[in-house]
């Protein structure tokens, strides 16, 4: 039986716009486009040019730094355009893809066969290594270094999020071989995260890791607050982190031989008309989702992700990479209230006790409802955020560049979306998240 531990701190914003769990079918567009920003912690350098022929599998673009991360193209299909930014940083990496997918042969391995340096190896050839991401710093994992431990998470607690024991369904084989291979990768443990809800057998009844049921609201499935109460990250230390989604995309590799970025993705939001589940290629344009299915005649937030930390697209976005969630909210810049704040409207929904809570869901909208304005210190991070760290405290030692304090309030254990619900409930209406990749970023680079 599972370890159970139970999450009191925390907020389950109660947004209208739950995914039915029915599939409705598979998205492709002509065009695929892979942005390297998606990556945190990499310095791309292509290894395509324009006109290149690539096969589902192929590297696009390896780390600068170390050149046997590479990354893949989720389809086949021909290199059209490489757009660049600002100092020629690559914005996109344009494929146009082929009627029918073509995939690179890395051949069916059989896990129990292979050694540690065979299961690194295969993934960095297939070019999925950035599903791992290490803690600190919450960037693509450094293959050079040995994880203490590896956490993985079964269940998200994130506003909308859509169901794992749904996503998985069918799945459980290439689970328990993804699982297997991360076994292989470290000397300590892979730690498994449940929610209390999940049903699915292959999270339930996974082999060689070591099981944990979770049990309260958001941020209890972050894998920051898993790892803060199972065994949390010292300095000098480092550990993995994926979610079970991803470890599924490991499983195929070593079972099919083939590089599947296939997921298939919750559409979510109060503004979307056909709820349900999406197959799709991370990458893949999201506009004929949208077509005839959002509402009209209103501003809307489109997110690939969910509202609390996914990315801002327009309705010609793409998947982002890590994301298996899209959502559709109002905007609210066309919305003029006559009292504003201080209108008791049961439309308006509160973390605290500003207004009545009723309990239904809310039509939310992406509006701030207030500037910047100095850190005022109420105790409001502290009831939302339930790890054994100071918030506020860490946040102030942020933007004082004081990496001595950042270091003893305990940054090497959270990344941004960490402080995904201090920001929600935030007074001061300061952009935490930001500031915490920006604290991050600074310590890495002074570091290593």
């Amino acid at each position: 039986m599972a370890n159970r531990i139970k999450i009191k701190k925390g907020l389950q914003i109660p947004l209208l716009g739950v995914s039915e769990e029915t599939l409705r079918g598979e998205i492709t567009s002509e065009f695929v486009r892979i942005c390297p920003e998606d990556f945190q912690g990499i310095t791309p350098k292509l290894a395509v040019k324009v006109g290149d022929t690539v096969k589902a599998g192929s590297a696009l673009f390896h780390e600068k730094n170390h050149e046997e991360m590479l990354f893949a193209s989720p389809v086949s299909g021909v290199i059209t355009e490489i757009e660049r930014g600002e100092k020629r940083r690559i914005l996109n990496i344009v494929i146009k893809a082929d009627s029918t997918n073509q995939y690179e042969d890395f051949g069916t391995k059989k896990i129990a066969s292979l050694s540690a340096a065979e299961v690194k190896s295969s993934i960095l050839n297939a070019g999925i290594w950035f599903l791992i991401k290490q803690r600190p710093y919450d960037v693509a994992a450094n293959p050079a270094k040995q994880p203490r431990d590896i956490f993985v998470t079964g269940f998200d607690s994130a506003p909308l999020a859509p169901s794992y024991d749904f996503l998985l369904n069918g799945q459980e084989e290439e689970l328990q071989t993804g699982l297997d291979a991360l076994a292989k990768l470290t000397a300590g443990k892979v730690y498994l995260s449940i929610g209390k809800q999940t049903t699915n057998k292959g999270l339930r009844e996974a082999q060689h890791v070591v099981i944990t049921e979770f049990d309260g609201p958001h941020p209890a499935g972050n894998v920051g607050v898993q790892i803060n109460k199972l065994k949390p990250v010292n300095r000098g230390e480092t550990v993995w982190t994926l979610n079970a989604l991803d470890v599924v995309i490991i499983g195929r590799l070593f079972n099919k031989g083939i590089v599947d970025l296939t997921r298939t993705i919750a559409l979510t939001g109060s503004e979307v008309k056909q709820k349900g589940y999406y197959r799709m290629v991370i990458g893949t344009e999201l506009n004929s989702l949208f077509n005839n299915n959002v509402t009209e005649g209103i501003s809307l937030r489109y997110i690939s992700g969910n509202p609390l930390t996914g990315r801002k697209i327009d309705a010609q976005g793409v998947l982002r990479a890590y994301d298996s969630q899209v959502t559709v909210i109002p905007e609210g810049d066309d919305v003029h209230e006559a009292f504003g704040w201080a209108s008791l409207s049961p439309a308006k929904y509160s973390a605290g006790c500003t207004y009545p809570t009723l309990k239904k869901a809310y039509r939310l909208d992406a509006r701030l409802k207030g500037g910047p304005r100095a850190i005022i210190v109420s105790n409001e991070y502290d009831k939302v955020f339930p790890m054994d760290i100071y918030p506020e405290q860490l946040i102030k030692a942020i933007l004082a560049f004081n990496i001595d304090k950042m270091e003893a309030l305990g940054i090497y254990e959270v990344a941004p979306e960490d402080f995904a619900l201090c920001e929600f409930v935030d007074t001061s209406k300061l952009e935490l998240q930001h500031i915490v990749r920006t604290g991050l970023e600074m310590l890495r680079k002074e570091m290593e």
